[in-house]
C-alpha cells in the first residue's frame, strides 16, 4: 500500500503545481506595471508612423516661417511604459525586477471607459500639450499671440453664440490675453445676466452677449459652457509636432524649451544631455506629472546628466535619485531657462 500512497501523493502534487503554472501563466491580475519609458531628444527627430502605416523620419519639433538657430545636445522628454494584461507570475517578475511598479489597474484606466476611449483622453491631452507649450515658448519669447475660443460645449450658453477661433479681447469690460484671464473674468460674472464678450471673428470686431449659468462643479462661480485658448498670431510660423504615440500632457515643459532654443540666439543645453518633464501652462507655469523616478532612470539610462524636475516632484525625484543625474527644481519655464543658462555658465543652480 506505501508504494500506491506515494504514487498518489506524487501523482496530487503534480496535479497541484499543473494547476498553479496554469494559473499563474493564464489568468491575468488586475494590476498594471509603471516603468522607465522612452525618451526622445525634442531638438531631433522620432520614427512616426502615418496614417498609411508608412514610417517617417521627423522633427520632434518641426518649425517653418522663421529663422531657426542651430542646436546641439539633448532637451529630452521622458516617458513611463504601462504593461496591460499581465499573468500572475508576469506581475511578480515584473517586481521582483526592482525596475517596475505595480498598480491597480483602475487607477491607470478608468473602468467604465473602453482602452481606446483612455488612449484618444492620452491623445487629447498630448495635442493640448502642445498647445501650450507653443503658446508659453511664444509668449516668453515676445512673439504674436492670440486669445482665441478653443472649446464650446454642446448646448451650453454659448453654444450659439460663439464659435471655435473667434478671438476674445475683452469680457465684461475686462482686457483678456490668456486662458487664465478668461477664466477668471467669466467666473466672476453675474449668474444669469447678460456677460458681454468683445471679440474678432473673420477679421470683424464686434460684442456678443452670454448669459452665464452658475458652475456644476462650483456653484459660486460663473459657467459659459467655453474655454480660452492662447495660439501663435502670426500666419507665417507654423509650429508642428511629432511625438509618436506618446500621450499625456507632461511633455508640455520639454517642447516649449525646444521651441525657445530653436528661436532664439544661443544653446539653452550648451551641449548637455538634459532631460526633463512637467506640464505647461500658456502663461509658463510648470505642474507635476506622474512616474517622475521611473523618467529619471530612463534618462539616466539613456545618458543624461541633468533632469529638470517640476517642485511639486522634487521630493519623491530625490528619494530614489539614479546615481550621476543632477535634479534641478523648475516651477516656470522662465526658471527653467534662468537654470540651463546657470548650468552652462558654471552658477549655482536650485536642486531637489
Amino acid at each position: 500500500q506505501v508504494p500506491y500512497r506515494r504514487i498518489a501523493t506524487v501523482a496530487v502534487t503534480t496535479l497541484v503545481l499543473v494547476v498553479l503554472v496554469e494559473l499563474g501563466t493564464q489568468v491575468l491580475v488586475p494590476y498594471v506595471a509603471l516603468g522607465p519609458g522612452p525618451t526622445l531628444n525634442t531638438l531631433g527627430t522620432a520614427q512616426v508612423k502615418g496614417q498609411d502605416g508608412k514610417v517617417q523620419t521627423l522633427p520632434i519639433v518641426d518649425i517653418q516661417g522663421a529663422q531657426l538657430d542651430p542646436t546641439t545636445g539633448n532637451l529630452n522628454l521622458t516617458t513611463v511604459s504601462v504593461t496591460d494584461g499581465l499573468s500572475l507570475f508576469e506581475a511578480m517578475g515584473k517586481w521582483l525586477s526592482g525596475e517596475y511598479a505595480l498598480q491597480p489597474r483602475d487607477r491607470i484606466y478608468d473602468p467604465d471607459k473602453t482602452t481606446d476611449q483612455v488612449r484618444e483622453e492620452n491623445a487629447q491631452q498630448m495635442t493640448g500639450s502642445e498647445d501650450d507649450a507653443t503658446a508659453a515658448a511664444l509668449r516668453f519669447l515676445n512673439r504674436p499671440t492670440k486669445l482665441v475660443i478653443g472649446t464650446i460645449v454642446s448646448g451650453g450658453p454659448s453654444s450659439t453664440v460663439l464659435k471655435l477661433g473667434d478671438q476674445v479681447n475683452r469680457v465684461g469690460g475686462t482686457p483678456v490675453v490668456t486662458a487664465e484671464d478668461f477664466d477668471n473674468a467669466v467666473e466672476k460674472a453675474p449668474v444669469g445676466k447678460p456677460l458681454t464678450l468683445d471679440i474678432v471673428r473673420n477679421n470683424v470686431p464686434s460684442a456678443v452677449s452670454v448669459i452665464p449659468r452658475s458652475d456644476a462643479r462650483e456653484p459660486s462661480k460663473a459657467n459659459i459652457g467655453a474655454d480660452g485658448a492662447v495660439v501663435n498670431a502670426d500666419p507665417g510660423l507654423k509650429i508642428t509636432y511629432s511625438v509618436g504615440d506618446i500621450g499625456g500632457p507632461s511633455a508640455g515643459m520639454m517642447l516649449s524649451l525646444a521651441v525657445i532654443d530653436k528661436l532664439s540666439p544661443g544653446e539653452l543645453t550648451h551641449g548637455k544631455f538634459i532631460a526633463g518633464t512637467g506640464t505647461i501652462t500658456d502663461t509658463g507655469v510648470v505642474g507635476p506629472i506622474g512616474g517622475i523616478t521611473h523618467k529619471t532612470r530612463a534618462a539616466r539610462d539613456a545618458g543624461a546628466t541633468v533632469f529638470l524636475v517640476p517642485g511639486s516632484n522634487c521630493s519623491e525625484a530625490a528619494s530614489d535619485k539614479p546615481d550621476g543625474l543632477e535634479l534641478v527644481k523648475v516651477d516656470s519655464l522662465q526658471g527653467a531657462v534662468d537654470s540651463l543658462n546657470a548650468l552652462g555658465a558654471g552658477r549655482p543652480v536650485t536642486h531637489c
